[in-house]
């Protein structure tokens, strides 16, 4: 049988890639090593956090699933950053290992034109420098028009803890052999990564007195823009607070030879921002004591995740470490932490629609291209389905730019200026991030997911509507004015906020940082719903910051229109530098935005490019 597109790979990354290229009515073929394993999460139970809660916003905005799954299995949700501005907020969920996987499988089975099928990918077929179909480990070929690879941790994955080294995947699983091999055959620059996962302590074994609780909030939130909200509010799972000790860092440096990275057993460059505990305890001498989550697993069973507490070191030094922290002097370890090595693919030998340069229609996402965390990864797939999608029906690539959404920061950054470590995703990575808020995934995003197929009437209906909403509503308030009267001044002094002189405008009201919309509803009323009025009271506030980024923005995008064509031979180019001509024949950028963006080449070269086509124009 043939397929249209093959998705390899079941991870976070797979199920969007399938799910998107299937509801785009392509024929797809999902091939996982373990069905069980589909939508894993073998790392920490939680989906979302700094920037990474706004992607999934974004997929959910796109029409992906990443945000309805996490809403069906949280067991706990939190907005972050608060007492924060918008622009660093985003929401964070203890998800539930047993229901999320169990749910997106349900997915995956009930979506037509998919197919899913156990077995390894081992090798690809090409013919002419395309993608013509996939080889299984017992030899089966199953040949298709698109090959979207999502391989996660399993290429050579090898488990570490000490200097005992074994091939296999985060469960134990086989580990995909050769097809790494296969990709460098094929002119691939192989990168051997590494991250890293903490032991899981049985909850009974725990004295929680010794430990600080750590709530949801009191209000519900979802991922999702359906808000549908499945989990009970006054009913969620609490994390624990705790420290390490002077105790632990005591033993860690005792046995730093132990481990699995100092004592050199490691091939792979690890994390730089998710770094083991000895890793930190040995960066960071200065500090006395380093922040621990005990997170809950899932409500099925009692293992408990020490965020924050990844290591490599030997099972028995595990064992003194664990039992040097707090409340957790007597603790059971049901699963030991383990340090994971595996292979990935430059990321800058793809272009910004995630298929490669050197193989036509063959697409990667996720670890395979060197980032870390479930989002980025379903983030990437969702992006890697669309576009495999897009290729097949003839139409031009959904790209994203970096004013528009985190996806669009993250794929830039990979295919520009590639990894050297595990790529993780940080609000601090986006110039534009007052425009890409939590709140507004939406409404920066919907459309796009309507145009390629992805958001149904129904919901894109719903989301004019509310556009039309939040125009209406911001007229009203530009309009509505009040005087200084005296009831209007007894209410302003009650908030409190300065009293009137002289008459304004309510939405000029609102401007005022003690204000909030709560309070305009004294004087109209607004029968518009909280996303609604949210989205007036944001834009009302920031209004001049905002301007400001949109203003950039336009500077920034009118580089990015700039096309450079992909066979321009910069080394013919006058006046460039040599750092330059040879980063941008490696990289090939698509725009002058893109290229401006490469470590190496600098404003000058920027100009000279500028010029250049400028003249080229001209003479043609």
């Amino acid at each position: 049988m043939k397929y249209e597109v093959i998705v390899v790979g079941g991870g976070h990354a797979g199920c969007e890639a399938s799910l998107a290229a299937a509801r785009k009515k392509h024929k797809t073929l999902l091939v996982t090593g373990n069905i069980k394993n589909i939508a894993d999460m073998p790392c920490n139970p939680s989906i979302g956090g700094p920037a990474k809660g706004v992607v999934v916003r974004e997929i959910d905005a796109l029409g992906g699933e990443m945000g309805r799954n996490a809403d069906k299995g949280a067991l706990q949700m939190k907005m972050l950053n608060t007492k924060k501005g918008p622009a660093v907020q985003a929401l964070r969920a203890q998800e539930d290992k047993i229901i999320y996987p169990k749910e997106m499988l349900k997915t995956l089975k009930g979506q037509k034109n998919l197919d899913i099928k156990e077995s390894l990918v081992e090798d690809l077929i090409v013919e002419n420098n395309k993608i013509v179909g996939v080889v299984l480990e017992d030899g089966t070929k199953i040949f298709c028009d698109a090959v979207i690879l999502t391989t996660g941790t399993y290429l050579k994955s090898s488990i570490l803890r000490g200097d005992t080294k074994v091939s296999e995947g985060p469960h134990g699983e086989r580990p995909s052999k050769f097809l790494s091999d296969t990709l460098r055959n094929l002119g691939f620059t192989i990168l051997r990564l590494k991250t890293g996962t903490p032991p899981r302590i049985e909850k009974s074994s725990i004295d929680f007195s010794k430990t600080s609780k750590e709530e949801g909030d009191e209000i519900p939130h979802t991922f999702s823009y359906e808000n549908k909200v499945y989990y009970d509010v006054d009913v969620q799972e609490p994390c624990h607070l705790i420290y390490t000790k002077e105790e632990t860092h005591k033993i860690i440096n005792e046995n730093l030879e132990k481990s699995s990275m100092y004592g050199g057993y490691v091939e792979g460059v690890g994390p730089r921002y998710c770094p083991s505990i000895e890793d930190k305890v040995v960066r960071f001498k200065d500090k006395e004591r380093h922040q621990l989550f005990l997170e809950p697993e899932s409500k099925y069973y009692n293992d408990i995740y020490i965020q924050g507490f990844s290591t490599s070191m030997p099972i028995d030094v595990q064992e003194k470490m664990v039992h040097s922290l707090p409340g957790l002097e007597n603790a059971k370890i049901l699963k030991y932490a383990y340090a994971i090595e595996y292979d990935a693919i430059d990321a800058r030998q793809l272009k910004q629609s995630l298929e490669t340069k050197l193989i036509e229609n063959l697409f990667t996402a996720g670890q395979i291209n060197g980032t870390s965390g479930y989002e980025e990864a379903a983030g990437q797939g969702l992006i890697a389905g669309i576009n495999a999608s897009l290729k097949l029906e003839e139409k031009e690539p959904l790209i994203l730019k970096r004013n528009e959404s985190y996806i669009g920061v993250l794929i830039d950054d990979l295919v520009t200026k590639g990894v050297k470590d595990p790529y993780r995703l940080l609000t601090s990575r986006a110039e534009y991030r007052l425009l890409l808020r939590h709140d507004n995934a939406d409404l920066r995003l919907r459309e796009y997911g309507y145009q390629v197929g992805l958001i149904s009437e129904e919901t894109y209906q719903d989301f004019l509507k509310k556009k039309e909403n939040i125009k209406t509503l911001k007229e009203i308030l530009q309009t509505e004015k009040i005087t200084p009267k005296k009831e209007v001044n007894e209410y302003l002094k009650k908030i409190p906020t300065a009293e009137l002189k002289d008459g304004m405008t309510l939405y000029s009201l609102l401007k005022r940082p003690e204000i909030k919309i709560e309070h305009i509803k004294h004087f109209i009323e607004i029968p518009y719903d909280e996303d609604v009025c949210y989205q007036i009271e944001i834009a009302c506030r920031y209004e001049g910051y905002i301007e400001k980024a949109e203003k950039e923005a336009e500077k920034m995008n009118s580089l990015e229109n700039k096309k450079l064509a992909d066979n321009l031979d910069y080394e013919k180019i006058p006046n460039l530098a040599s750092e330059a001509k040879e980063k941008l024949m490696k990289i090939r950028p698509t725009s002058l935005g893109q290229a401006s963006r490469i470590s190496g080449v600098n404003p000058a070269d920027i100009s000279i490019l500028m010029v250049y086509l400028r003249k080229r124009e001209t003479n043609e």
